[in-house]
């Protein structure tokens, strides 16, 4: 109990600005291992993102608690996915070799394609949620945030790291640990599915399986494998279809 307290601080440490004291005996193996708490730290800031919103609402429009909500999730991870995704964006759009693209992405300056592709990413997740009935934007978000962290695992799973030096410009990264840790993610972030009808959820899920693999099949054509950028862009893209598909079964 006391390996998985660390195990779960590790990743609360590495993918939130949750103030975490130093973990005695650090190693790669926690982080690896960490992985399994993605849907959990999803959870954890879904979480923040539907407090802020459930208390922003009372005092002002939705559409104000909406933009409250997304400032609260991005301050609580330090938006280490949508830096991801902005880093995805400028490597992708402007690299035409894998050498290239990796480089692009280690850079820590955001180009062009990162900016646009940022506020587009960001204005669809504001709009879509606006358009979700009001009662029940709290819940979407958080499972919003817990279902589109379990594809990045599964990505972990199904590929390998691309970056041939084994670098990275900002945080280290997990890597694939063991099945009993991809069944203990697929078991964890499944219980949020509870929170949406049944329609919901299979068609929420049926949907992200779809732009799982179309994103993976692109990813490994480029680079033969992902990054950190790579994961981070996957989990921003898997939330925000996420929305669009509760808000598309809503308005049919």
């Amino acid at each position: 109990m006391k390996n998985e307290l660390k195990i779960f601080l590790t990743a609360l440490m590495f993918y939130t600005r949750f103030p975490v004291k130093h973990i005695e005996g650090w190693s790669e193996e926690l982080l690896n291992k960490s992985t399994r708490y993605f849907p959990l730290i999803g959870i954890l800031v879904g979480g923040v993102g539907a407090l802020f919103f459930y208390g922003a609402v009372q005092l002002f429009t939705i559409s104000l608690a909406v933009i409250l909500s997304m400032v609260a999730t991005v301050f609580f991870t330090g938006a280490f996915h949508e830096d991801g995704f902005a880093d995805f964006c400028d490597g992708f759009g402007g690299g035409y070799s894998k050498e290239r693209i990796l480089e692009i992405m280690k850079d820590s300056r955001i180009g062009t394609y990162g900016s646009i592709g940022l506020l587009l990413i960001l204005g669809i997740k504001f709009l879509a949620l606006t358009q979700i009935e009001i009662a029940r934007i709290p819940f979407i978000i958080i499972a919003g945030h817990a279902v589109s962290r379990l594809f990045p695992v599964l990505l972990i799973y199904t590929s390998q790291y691309a970056r041939l030096d084994a670098s990275s410009k900002t945080k280290p990264i997990g890597k694939a640990d063991s099945v009993y840790s991809l069944i203990f993610v697929l078991t964890l972030g499944g219980t949020t599915l509870f929170l949406l009808s049944w329609l919901e959820a299979i068609i929420g899920i049926a949907v992200l399986m779809v732009v799982y693999l179309f994103f993976r099949k692109y990813i490994i054509r480029k680079l033969g494998g992902y990054t950190g950028d790579v994961l981070g862009a996957l989990q921003q893209l898997c939330e925000v279809f996420f929305y669009l598909s509760i808000v598309g079964i809503q308005n049919f």
